[in-house]
Protein backbone atom coordinates (compact mmCIF):
# COMPACT_ATOMS: atom_id res chain seq x y z
CA UNK A 1 0.00 0.00 0.00
CA UNK A 2 2.81 2.23 1.38
CA UNK A 3 4.68 1.44 -2.29
CA UNK A 4 1.11 2.51 -4.20
CA UNK A 5 1.39 5.94 -2.10
CA UNK A 6 5.31 6.34 -2.94
CA UNK A 7 4.28 6.39 -6.97
CA UNK A 8 1.27 8.01 -6.86
CA UNK A 9 3.50 11.29 -4.63
CA UNK A 10 6.10 10.53 -7.05
CA UNK A 11 4.18 10.73 -10.60
CA UNK A 12 2.85 14.68 -8.95
CA UNK A 13 6.19 15.66 -8.21
CA UNK A 14 7.24 14.65 -11.82
CA UNK A 15 3.76 16.11 -13.25
CA UNK A 16 4.60 19.98 -10.96
CA UNK A 17 7.98 19.69 -12.19
CA UNK A 18 6.83 19.23 -16.25
CA UNK A 19 4.60 22.26 -15.71
CA UNK A 20 7.33 24.35 -14.14
CA UNK A 21 9.09 23.81 -17.04
CA UNK A 22 6.60 23.96 -19.50
CA UNK A 23 5.53 27.58 -18.26
CA UNK A 24 9.14 28.31 -18.16
CA UNK A 25 9.37 27.80 -21.89
CA UNK A 26 6.57 29.46 -22.16
CA UNK A 27 7.68 32.64 -20.75
CA UNK A 28 11.23 32.31 -22.51
CA UNK A 29 9.38 31.79 -26.01
CA UNK A 30 6.98 35.10 -24.76
CA UNK A 31 9.67 37.26 -24.15
CA UNK A 32 12.62 35.69 -26.46
CA UNK A 33 13.43 39.76 -27.48
CA UNK A 34 13.39 41.41 -24.16
CA UNK A 35 15.71 38.04 -23.02
CA UNK A 36 18.09 38.36 -26.01
CA UNK A 37 17.72 41.87 -25.88
CA UNK A 38 19.01 41.91 -22.22
CA UNK A 39 21.74 39.40 -22.64
CA UNK A 40 23.20 41.29 -25.33
CA UNK A 41 23.50 44.33 -23.04
CA UNK A 42 24.73 42.60 -20.11
CA UNK A 43 27.50 40.96 -22.21
CA UNK A 44 28.23 44.39 -24.05
CA UNK A 45 28.34 45.99 -20.28
CA UNK A 46 31.28 43.51 -19.42
CA UNK A 47 33.22 44.21 -22.46
CA UNK A 48 33.05 47.66 -21.78
CA UNK A 49 34.46 47.02 -18.36
CA UNK A 50 37.18 44.78 -19.57
CA UNK A 51 38.12 47.22 -22.24
CA UNK A 52 37.78 50.02 -19.88
CA UNK A 53 40.02 48.84 -17.35
CA UNK A 54 42.57 47.31 -20.34
CA UNK A 55 42.37 50.80 -22.09
CA UNK A 56 41.88 53.52 -20.01
CA UNK A 57 42.38 52.88 -16.38
CA UNK A 58 45.34 50.73 -16.39
CA UNK A 59 47.47 53.15 -18.63
CA UNK A 60 46.06 55.83 -16.64
CA UNK A 61 46.81 54.04 -13.29
CA UNK A 62 50.62 54.02 -14.44
CA UNK A 63 50.52 57.52 -15.97
CA UNK A 64 49.43 58.62 -11.80
CA UNK A 65 52.51 56.49 -10.56
CA UNK A 66 54.53 58.05 -13.11
CA UNK A 67 53.54 61.51 -11.92
CA UNK A 68 53.49 60.93 -8.21
CA UNK A 69 57.26 59.69 -8.04
CA UNK A 70 58.76 63.06 -7.52
CA UNK A 71 55.82 63.95 -5.15
CA UNK A 72 56.82 61.07 -3.02
CA UNK A 73 61.09 61.80 -3.34
CA UNK A 74 60.01 65.25 -1.74
CA UNK A 75 57.81 63.66 0.94
CA UNK A 76 60.98 61.27 1.65
CA UNK A 77 63.04 64.56 2.20
CA UNK A 78 61.12 66.43 4.29
CA UNK A 79 59.66 69.21 1.49
CA UNK A 80 56.89 68.65 2.30
CA UNK A 81 55.42 72.21 0.46
CA UNK A 82 57.06 70.80 -2.45
CA UNK A 83 55.53 67.29 -2.40
CA UNK A 84 51.89 69.05 -1.85
CA UNK A 85 51.90 71.13 -4.63
CA UNK A 86 54.69 70.14 -6.43
CA UNK A 87 57.64 71.94 -8.34
CA UNK A 88 57.49 73.12 -12.20
CA UNK A 89 57.19 70.51 -14.36
CA UNK A 90 57.25 67.72 -11.48
CA UNK A 91 53.65 67.24 -10.09
CA UNK A 92 52.60 67.17 -6.36
CA UNK A 93 49.81 64.75 -4.37
CA UNK A 94 47.17 67.64 -5.58
CA UNK A 95 47.48 67.36 -8.97
CA UNK A 96 47.92 63.55 -8.80
CA UNK A 97 44.33 64.07 -6.92
CA UNK A 98 43.02 66.04 -9.13
CA UNK A 99 44.22 64.56 -12.65
CA UNK A 100 43.89 60.77 -11.37
CA UNK A 101 41.10 60.18 -9.19
CA UNK A 102 39.86 57.86 -9.47
CA UNK A 103 43.08 55.63 -9.55
CA UNK A 104 44.43 54.04 -6.59
CA UNK A 105 47.40 56.03 -6.76
CA UNK A 106 45.22 58.99 -6.16
CA UNK A 107 43.63 57.11 -3.67
CA UNK A 108 47.11 57.17 -1.67
CA UNK A 109 48.14 60.53 -2.45
CA UNK A 110 45.24 61.60 -0.18
CA UNK A 111 47.01 60.01 2.65
CA UNK A 112 50.41 61.77 1.91
CA UNK A 113 48.45 65.09 1.16
CA UNK A 114 46.95 64.68 4.95
CA UNK A 115 50.06 64.10 5.82
CA UNK A 116 51.69 66.91 3.91
CA UNK A 117 49.21 69.33 5.08
CA UNK A 118 49.70 68.29 9.02
CA UNK A 119 53.29 69.12 8.85
CA UNK A 120 53.14 72.38 7.13
CA UNK A 121 50.36 73.69 9.90
CA UNK A 122 47.20 73.12 8.21
CA UNK A 123 45.17 70.49 10.40
CA UNK A 124 41.93 71.36 8.94
CA UNK A 125 42.97 70.62 5.65
CA UNK A 126 44.90 67.45 7.01
CA UNK A 127 41.27 66.38 8.55
CA UNK A 128 39.48 66.40 5.93
CA UNK A 129 42.06 64.82 3.68
CA UNK A 130 42.42 61.95 5.80
CA UNK A 131 39.13 61.26 6.08
CA UNK A 132 38.56 60.75 2.63
CA UNK A 133 41.21 57.94 2.44
CA UNK A 134 40.38 54.62 2.82
CA UNK A 135 42.41 51.53 3.39
CA UNK A 136 42.77 47.91 4.14
CA UNK A 137 46.38 47.88 5.00
CA UNK A 138 47.25 47.47 8.84
CA UNK A 139 50.07 49.74 9.12
CA UNK A 140 48.64 52.64 6.46
CA UNK A 141 45.61 52.63 8.37
CA UNK A 142 47.22 52.96 11.52
CA UNK A 143 49.95 55.63 10.59
CA UNK A 144 46.39 57.42 9.35
CA UNK A 145 44.29 57.50 12.46
CA UNK A 146 47.69 58.47 14.17
CA UNK A 147 48.08 61.62 12.09
CA UNK A 148 44.51 62.29 12.42
CA UNK A 149 44.45 62.17 16.01
CA UNK A 150 47.58 64.41 16.49
CA UNK A 151 46.01 67.06 13.55
CA UNK A 152 42.96 67.14 16.66
CA UNK A 153 45.10 67.38 18.86
CA UNK A 154 46.71 70.18 17.89
CA UNK A 155 43.25 71.93 17.16
CA UNK A 156 42.43 71.38 21.32
CA UNK A 157 39.29 68.61 20.24
CA UNK A 158 40.59 66.09 22.45
CA UNK A 159 37.60 64.60 22.83
CA UNK A 160 38.03 63.77 18.47
CA UNK A 161 41.99 62.98 19.10
CA UNK A 162 40.94 60.05 21.48
CA UNK A 163 38.03 58.68 19.34
CA UNK A 164 40.71 58.73 16.84
CA UNK A 165 43.70 56.71 18.45
CA UNK A 166 41.13 54.27 20.01
CA UNK A 167 39.50 53.71 15.72
CA UNK A 168 43.50 53.23 14.91
CA UNK A 169 44.12 50.76 17.65
CA UNK A 170 40.53 48.73 17.41
CA UNK A 171 40.58 48.52 13.48
CA UNK A 172 44.61 48.18 12.60
CA UNK A 173 46.09 46.12 15.56
CA UNK A 174 49.78 45.07 15.22
CA UNK A 175 52.95 45.17 17.02
CA UNK A 176 54.02 47.96 15.30
CA UNK A 177 51.35 50.82 15.29
CA UNK A 178 49.25 49.66 18.11
CA UNK A 179 51.43 50.74 21.20
CA UNK A 180 52.99 53.54 19.53
CA UNK A 181 48.83 54.61 19.62
CA UNK A 182 48.34 53.23 23.14
CA UNK A 183 51.01 55.66 24.01
CA UNK A 184 49.73 58.98 22.27
CA UNK A 185 46.04 57.91 23.56
CA UNK A 186 47.64 57.62 26.87
CA UNK A 187 49.11 60.78 27.17
CA UNK A 188 46.20 62.69 25.75
CA UNK A 189 44.28 60.97 29.22
CA UNK A 190 46.66 62.09 31.22
CA UNK A 191 46.72 65.72 29.71
CA UNK A 192 42.53 65.21 29.96
CA UNK A 193 42.68 64.39 33.47
CA UNK A 194 41.49 60.73 32.39
CA UNK A 195 44.09 58.72 34.86
CA UNK A 196 42.15 55.56 35.12
CA UNK A 197 41.70 55.50 31.03
CA UNK A 198 45.38 56.74 31.02
CA UNK A 199 46.52 53.97 33.29
CA UNK A 200 44.40 51.43 31.40
CA UNK A 201 46.27 52.11 27.85
CA UNK A 202 49.87 52.40 29.64
CA UNK A 203 48.93 48.80 31.50
CA UNK A 204 47.38 47.39 27.81
CA UNK A 205 50.89 48.11 26.33
CA UNK A 206 53.10 46.42 29.12
CA UNK A 207 50.64 43.58 29.13
CA UNK A 208 50.36 42.76 25.09
CA UNK A 209 53.69 44.70 23.99
CA UNK A 210 56.60 44.48 26.73
CA UNK A 211 59.36 44.27 24.28
CA UNK A 212 58.75 46.88 21.59
CA UNK A 213 60.09 50.16 22.47
CA UNK A 214 57.22 51.56 23.99
CA UNK A 215 57.22 48.53 26.55
CA UNK A 216 60.34 49.05 27.74
CA UNK A 217 59.99 52.68 28.76
CA UNK A 218 56.16 52.01 29.80
CA UNK A 219 57.29 51.31 33.92
CA UNK A 220 57.73 55.03 34.04
CA UNK A 221 54.60 56.22 32.42
CA UNK A 222 52.94 53.75 34.92
CA UNK A 223 54.37 55.05 37.97
CA UNK A 224 53.53 58.94 36.97
CA UNK A 225 49.84 58.39 36.41
CA UNK A 226 49.45 56.09 39.57
CA UNK A 227 51.24 58.68 41.61
CA UNK A 228 48.88 61.38 40.69
CA UNK A 229 46.08 58.97 41.42
CA UNK A 230 47.07 58.91 44.76
CA UNK A 231 47.38 62.69 44.97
Amino acid sequence: MSKKKNVKQTDKNLEGIEQALTRSEQFIEDNQKILTYLLGGIILLLLLIIAGNRYYLKPLSEKAAADMYYAERFFELDSFNLALNGYGTYPGFLNVIDDYGITKTAKVARYYAGVCYHQIGNHEEAIEMLNKFKTSDLLVGAAKYSTLGDAYVEMGDFGKAATAYGDGIEKFENNFSTPILLKKLGILYEEMGELEQALKAYQDIQLKYPETPEGREIKKYIGRVESKMTL
